[in-house]
């Protein structure tokens, strides 16, 4: 008879409570920051900026938007450092926190016709304060899965942070088409907007509840008894592992800056250029998001077989091509086509970011992996989503036609594509490797998982 193992329980029971924890985590996290986006592109400008017309207000409300991923990197260094020296379960109680505190201020903020230029200046201090809170999310929340990850489920494990994106975006979108179609447009636009903000209340305490309650992940606990803690992780990364920032974070600027033009951009362009229904736009969003969704786990338990590079190439060269007909079919104004072309979009980017997790993670040695995983994530943020909105809308504004916006697409997608192709692959090393220098290669693998170009 099979005398039963209570550890192994034990240690099956923590890996769902980190998964579920993360994705719960950054499903509240990305609802606070989409909620942003999408009352930017519906709200904030004659809420925030009534004298500005309709084009300088929704780029000064997108500009806003954009501050938010201007703290990020900020966000990402500070929580980075705390996370690789004291651990990755506060840093994520504390981020969530902020976060959430951040946007339920929002909610309460008076508008211009009350306070006058401090409406915007308190809406850009409490955006900044958001970005920080969601730069040092992300890295903790993808670190808490795969490093609880069994062997050879990293790529799963990985994706499921991942899916607390399109949950957030969901959720957001579900929030404001709730209220606005229970009132009628001037209640929405008077006050009614501030109920999506004011409920993340709510939603930071179930948050909290399941967040404290994880164990702390088992590489860090390694990293502690080791007595291997590095005093300045940020110095450590910015000097030894520069090459995987910069390569990781290029390969993220694509499929973060098409996802924002499809999930916060079109609806202003949608509803403000193209004259749709602003409930047509906002269903195309959710089918997005839910495909996102659906498809990110399937992705990354792919990933653990063919690998993370595969998927991530395969997934942005996709997105390369679709995006020559991305705008083109939204254009058409045809409900159907624009779903369709939201939805393929959305299927092909779910790709890249459910690699993602996992192959962030395994290019940093565990004592510096917080700060490394989250500066690259950040940094392609910044020069990917966080000006996307911002960019494209400058771009139709300027030269009347979606086509600068579809080559500024297929840009990015270019630039990302180089910068996976010169990473290795990492999928089948255990994350053990970058913590031996003594093992045969192991110096070379600890310092990145970049390929140097000769």
């Amino acid at each position: 008879m099979t005398t039963p193992n209570p550890e192994a329980g034990d240690a099956t029971s923590g890996r769902r409570r980190a998964v579920i924890s993360s994705f719960v985590g950054t499903t509240i996290e990305w609802y606070d920051f989409f909620l942003y986006g999408s009352a930017a592109a519906l709200i904030f400008g004659p809420q925030f900026f009534p004298s500005l017309s309709p084009l300088a207000g929704a780029l000064a409300s997108f500009g806003t938007f954009a501050v938010g991923f201007i703290a990020r990197p900020i966000g990402a260094m500070v929580m980075g450092y705390f996370g690789d020296r004291v651990g990755r379960k506060s840093v994520l109680v504390a981020s969530l926190m902020l976060m959430g505190l951040s946007t339920v201020l929002i909610g309460l903020l008076p508008a211009y016709e009350s306070i006058g230029v401090w409406a915007p200046i308190l809406l850009i201090v409490l955006r900044l304060l958001q970005g920080i809170g969601v730069g040092g999310e992300w890295g903790g929340a993808a670190l808490m899965s795969v490093e609880h990850a069994p062997k050879g489920r990293r790529g799963l494990f990985g994706a499921f942070p991942q899916m607390g994106m399109p949950a957030g975006m969901i959720f957001a979108n579900l929030a404001l088409l709730t209220v606005s179609t229970s009132m009628p447009q001037e209640q929405f636009a008077s006050w009614g907007w501030r109920i999506p903000f004011l409920a993340s209340a709510v939603l930071i305490l179930v948050g909290l509840y399941i967040r404290i309650g994880v164990e702390e992940s088992p590489y860090f606990k390694k990293t502690l008894t080791a007595a291997a803690v590095v005093r300045n992780p940020i110095s450590e990364v910015l000097k030894n592992h520069w090459r995987a920032v910069l390569l990781g974070g290029g390969t993220f600027i694509a499929s973060n800056a098409i996802g924002y033009l499809f999930m916060v951009y079109l609806l202003s362009y949608g509803t403000k250029t193209l004259g749709l229904e602003r409930n047509t736009v906002l269903i195309a969003a959710l089918i997005g998001s839910a495909t996102q969704f659906v498809m990110l786990p399937v992705y990354g338990y792919i990933s653990d077989f063919v690998g993370r590079k595969r998927v991530y190439l395969f997934a942005t060269g996709g997105t390369l091509v679709w995006s020559l007909a991305f705008f083109p079919l939204i254009d058409t104004r045809s409900t159907p086509v624009i779903i369709l072309s939201v939805f393929v979009l959305a299927l092909l980017v779910a790709g890249t970011f459910a690699a993602q997790g996992a192959m962030f993670s395994e290019l940093f040695p565990t004592s510096v992996r917080y700060s490394g995983a989250s500066l690259a994530y950040q940094i392609g943020a910044v020069f990917g989503g966080g000006f996307a909105p911002m960019i494209a809308t400058a771009l139709h504004g300027s030269f009347d036609t979606s086509a600068p916006v579809v080559i500024y697409m297929v840009t990015l997608c270019v630039i990302s594509l180089v910068c996976i192709a010169l990473i290795r692959e990492t999928s089948a090393r255990s994350l053990d490797e970058f913590d031996q220098p003594s093992a045969p290669g192991g110096a070379e693998q600890r310092r990145s998982a970049v390929q140097h170009i000769a």
